[in-house]
């Protein structure tokens, strides 16, 4: 089962839909200090828990450059758009991105492309 782990600065709301999309989706506010939840503390959680972590946060993308963790990253570089624009760009690529995932390891969301990274 694919299974994701949503950042704080991405909505809440964006785990509720992929839970009833039917993944295992959990969001940062589910740990126990929520949005304050640290960086390492999310991708080392992500990685014991084969979670996918989803996030804006640039920060995780050089963590993945310079030590592949978190394992599986899928980051969102849509810049500032709404919630219903988010979600739409997840309802029309998530069936790419969880084939994606099976062959790669760091996909890029934009508002126009998704794309598998080496």
């Amino acid at each position: 089962m694919i299974k994701f782990r949503v950042d704080a600065q991405l909505p809440f709301s964006l785990a509720v839909l992929l839970t009833r999309k039917g993944f295992d989706a959990k969001h940062t506010n589910d740990l126990p200090n929520k949005d304050s939840s640290s960086d390492d503390e999310i991708r080392n959680l992500a990685n014991e828990e084969n979670r996918i972590v989803i996030a804006k946060d640039n920060d995780f993308f050089d963590s993945y450059i310079l030590n592949k963790s978190p394992v599986r990253l899928l980051l969102i570089s849509t810049g500032n758009i709404i919630n219903k624009d988010l979600f739409a760009l997840f309802e029309n690529n998530i069936e790419l991105i969880i084939k994606y995932f099976k062959t790669h390891s760091f996909l890029e969301l934009t508002n126009d492309e998704l794309y598998a990274h080496e």
